[in-house]
């Protein structure tokens, strides 16, 4: 592969020997925006086995649960602070008619899965299921309403029946099926992939629908709607233009859809049985997420150049081969080593946008594409933490952290860009780079400095000089992730293969903070 050296900043480039250390500069004196504790946003669709057999097995399982919910997974988010979550989807979303899911459980009519592998479902896990995991988990609702097959009553019915406290029907509805007080429902979004799954529309099409829909989401009392518009898939840069042009301050945020992904025709490759090339593949496929976010954002600065429309990457991460064995159309994947350097390299991006970017939720939560959590697919009631619950885990002192620049030095692989399609290696224009360190600082609220560091190289460590500019550092700790090959992962017999461990090796001297990082880790510090 090519090699050659940039700065992942805007400073001059240098050209450091292998044998010096790497300099690095992180800038405490000039505070950037705050990142938003939603950036760490889950996603949970009913697809596969996320809602059934992932964060609900019914209050009659003999899984250990609580009203439902299973116990360990419920556990497990708790500890990941998880600030919003997205239900009922995805594609899942404009199939889904939420009265099917409210009421005794017994009389909920049953409901065939059309987009994930035509299951049929019974409905136990609806509206109020979704809505009092999340009080009990102490996050904000995301509810993705149906514009596709739905209607503007269904969708307006919906939030008075969530929202609204007074002597209204679906108020009295709700009261009806066990709920008197009505919840905090944020997050709406109008639609999703209505460029595709959600309707086929052309963007001109759609901003008429949504201005239609939007019209009728009356806000009910206390609670007000940040309403969402469906946006673009990955490239799509009209899409946003149009829905900027059309729709404009009628919504608050518009979404943003990129997977790490080779195509959405053939074989994807596998989760955890990959050679070097589509390693670096795909840690290059995930860092163009900030190409992509710039551009969008470049869109929304010319006409809202206030900020006052947010940009959310509501669905994102890898897209594997399902494991062989399991069901069809469930996306059930395995999450190694290198799933959790997309994650860390993603997140470490959204840190930088934070004046636009203003929520992101993985796909998914729980068994389903890059997730946070396996459970056992027998019913056994086994469960374990991926390498990507560990990152999300290790990376929550970052939410409501205040962005530091930070300018760092990196060798760069250049990657062929179609690697999975041909791999023609004579074309410069096919490669994206692929820089073997990254880092993102940000200063917490209790004044402390929270610094991670990936080095996604598979054979070289590295040593970095911090300069921590505008901040009298006087201890460090942390911990580290990371594991023999890239390909590592945890599963029912052996959870811990990939898991965070106390980090010794970051030293300060006269205000040089020192980092030896191994190959294939992910570090995170703290800093008095």
């Amino acid at each position: 592969m090519k090699r050659l050296f940039i700065t992942l900043s805007i400073v001059a480039l240098t050209l450091p020997s292998l044998a010096d250390n790497v300099k690095a500069t992180i800038h405490a004196d000039q505070a950037g925006a705050k990142i938003n504790r939603e950036i760490y946003g889950q996603f949970s669709e009913h697809l596969g086995s996320c809602i059934y057999g992932g964060l609900w097995v019914g209050e009659n399982s003999q899984i250990p649960n609580i009203k439902g919910y299973r116990k360990d997974v419920f556990e497990a988010l708790k500890a990941l602070k998880i600030p919003v979550m997205r239900w009922p989807g995805g594609c899942f979303a404009d199939d889904y008619h939420w009265m099917d899911g409210i009421g005794p459980k017994d009389q909920r009519p049953s409901l065939r899965n059309n987009n994930w592998g035509g299951t049929i479902e019974d409905n136990s896990f609806g509206t109020h299921e979704f809505l009092n995991l999340c009080e009990m988990l102490g996050c904000e609702p995301y509810i993705s309403g149906n514009v596709g097959s739905g209607t503007v009553k269904e969708m307006a019915q919906w939030v008075e029946y969530m929202t609204s406290d007074g002597d209204t029907p679906m108020a009295r509805l709700r009261r009806q099926n066990g709920r008197d007080k009505a919840w905090k429902v944020k997050y709406f979004g109008i639609g999703n992939e209505a460029w595709g799954c959600g309707g086929n529309m052309t963007p001109e099409y759609y901003s008429n629908e949504y201005r239609k829909f939007n019209t009728y989401l009356r806000d009910q009392g206390e609670n007000h709607l940040y309403r969402i518009a469906s946006g673009a898939s990955d490239y799509d840069y009209n899409w946003t233009k149009v829905l900027m042009q059309n729709i404009g301050r009628q919504m608050n945020g518009i979404s943003l859809h990129y997977y790490t992904c080779s195509g959405w025709e053939g074989p994807k490759g596998t989760a955890t049985n990959f050679d070097n090339d589509q390693y670096y593949w795909a840690l290059a496929k995930c860092l163009e997420i900030e190409e992509v976010i710039k551009k969008h954002k470049a869109i929304m600065d010319e006409i809202d150049p206030e900020n006052k429309i947010g940009l959310l990457v509501d669905e994102w991460g890898t897209w594997w081969d399902e494991e062989p064995g399991t069901i069809p159309g469930h996306l059930y994947q395995q999450n190694a080593l290198r799933d959790a350097f997309v994650a860390a390299l993603s997140l470490n991006v959204f840190h930088k946008y934070t004046d636009r970017v203003k929520m992101t939720n993985i796909a998914q939560v729980v068994n389903v594409l890059q997730s946070m959590i396996l459970t056992d697919q027998e019913g056994t009631g086994h469960m374990v933490l991926t390498p990507t619950y560990h990152v999300f885990e290790m990376y929550t002192p970052f939410q409501e952290a205040t962005y530091l620049p930070l300018d760092l030095e990196s060798e760069v692989k250049a990657v062929s860009r179609g690697y999975y399609k041909e791999k023609k290696k004579d074309l410069d224009e096919g490669y994206r780079p692929c820089p073997l360190l990254s880092a993102s600082a940000a200063k917490t609220q209790d004044g402390s400095i929270v610094l991670a560091i990936t080095n996604v190289s598979l054979d070289k460590d590295q040593t970095i000089d911090f300069n921590i500019a505008g901040f009298n550092a006087k201890t460090v700790s942390g911990r580290i992730l990371t594991s023999k090959e890239a390909d590592d992962f945890n599963d029912f017999k052996h959870p811990n293969v990939v898991a965070p461990k106390a980090y010794q090796d970051a030293k300060l001297n006269k205000g040089v903070l020192t980092v030896k990082i191994p190959a294939k880790s992910i570090i995170v510090l703290n800093i008095k």
